[in-house]
């Protein structure tokens, strides 16, 4: 039995994505959980086919936590599908928020097969979505009560994880909506979901979902220090601003213009070096207006040569692209997208950021002595 995650914010589209399956696959199931009754101190399951729902259950929470039911819930259920022998796929349709990530790694470690994932979109919602700041809770969408994420980063993982993006016909989308879609995950493959009676688009979707899905490729390829990120694009008003530089930042410089650089794009993400901490790669994610920088680990050139035989092979191969003979693979990587975006003015206050000629020059052990800024964002 095949396993397929269908996921994403827009729910409308989830929902006709996952119709189109069922009526495209013969022997095909949806199996959902129900995150929205969670109040009421359960998870409700539902199982069905093309031709509507086929039985229902409850689950109780775990540790006052939605999505920890659904982990303990989910895997067992696939299971006892896969043993009736009756079902060729099984599509597991998320609820809003929950993330195709976490959903996929927990299958796959049940022994179960995933040979897609999905993010469905409807164009028009797009930057809606990325510009929504508010955090899940307050939508009604938290899957824990310790759930402390936004609508805009979640969506944004939900999106940039999938290879295969289900897009659905919306009236209310433009090119500069499509334009968006395809630079903020460039490498996805798009299949459009249309009028129904279209087979050309049926039998896209179902290629695309039953075409294999590697979950270390897909957790790597999201990972800040080996992330393919989006390459420079302009075109139908959207813009990619790739920055790469070889100096770091000077922290509180950094600090200060953090506001200013968040609300530039709708979304940006990627990799930098802070000088007063040389041997960290930091974390940049920010949608929504909203910024979270974390520590990722060492940079590779702050290792010993003996320590290199333990990093994944992708993390080596994406650091000898970055190499520097001096700095390694420490560099600023950081890649900004959105519509109207000022791509002089961001770049302006990027190099402003970097340690000057003199503050270079000093050296290593001088940036160290350089003012933690960033210490109480990190919560060092």
């Amino acid at each position: 039995m095949s396993v397929v995650i269908v996921g994403g914010l827009h729910a409308d589209a989830r929902r006709t994505t996952v119709a189109r399956l069922l009526a495209d696959v013969p022997g095909s199931v949806v199996l959902h959980h129900d995150l929205s009754t969670a109040g009421a101190g359960t998870v409700v399951r539902t199982i069905g086919d093309a031709t509507g729902i086929l039985a229902a259950g409850e689950t109780p929470l775990v540790d006052d936590c939605a999505c920890c039911a659904l982990r303990e819930d989910l895997v067992p259920e696939l299971r006892r599908l896969a043993d009736d022998g009756s079902t060729r796929l099984a599509v597991v349709e998320l609820w809003d928020s929950v993330e195709p990530k976490a959903m996929a790694e927990v299958v796959v470690a049940g022994g179960l097969t995933v040979t897609g994932v999905v993010t469905a979109v409807d164009p028009a919602l797009l930057l809606p979505c990325l510009g929504n700041g508010d955090d899940l809770a307050e939508c009604g969408l938290a899957a824990a009560a310790t759930d402390r994420r936004t609508v805009a980063d979640t969506f944004a993982r939900q999106l940039e994880y999938a290879p295969v993006l289900a897009v659905v016909d919306s009236e209310e989308a433009d090119d500069e909506d499509r334009e968006l879609l395809a630079q903020l995950h460039p490498t996805a493959r798009q299949v459009r979901i249309g009028p129904a009676g279209r087979a050309d688009a049926r039998s896209a979707l179902a290629r695309a979902v039953l075409a294999g899905f590697d979950v270390e490729s897909a957790a790597a390829a999201q990972h800040p220090a080996c992330a393919l990120l989006p390459a420079d694009a302009d075109a139908h008003g959207v813009s990619t601003f790739v920055w790469h530089r070889r100096r770091p930042f000077h922290p509180e410089r950094l600090y200060a213009a953090l506001e200013d650089l968040t609300c530039a794009a709708a979304r940006s993400r990627g990799r930098f070096w802070l000088a007063d901490k040389p041997d960290v790669l930091f974390h940049w994610d920010a949608a929504g207006g909203a910024l979270c920088v974390e520590s990722a680990g060492p940079w590779l050139a702050s290792l010993p040569d003996a320590a290199w035989d333990m990093v994944p092979p992708v993390r080596r191969a994406a650091a000898a692209l970055d190499w520097h003979a001096e700095h390694g693979d420490c560099c600023q990587h950081l890649v900004f997208t959105s519509p109207g975006l000022d791509r002089d003015g961001l770049a302006h206050l990027l190099e402003s950021c970097l340690l000057t000629d003199a503050e270079y020059a000093a050296g290593r052990a001088a940036w160290k002595r350089l003012p933690p800024a960033f210490d109480t964002l990190l919560e060092v």
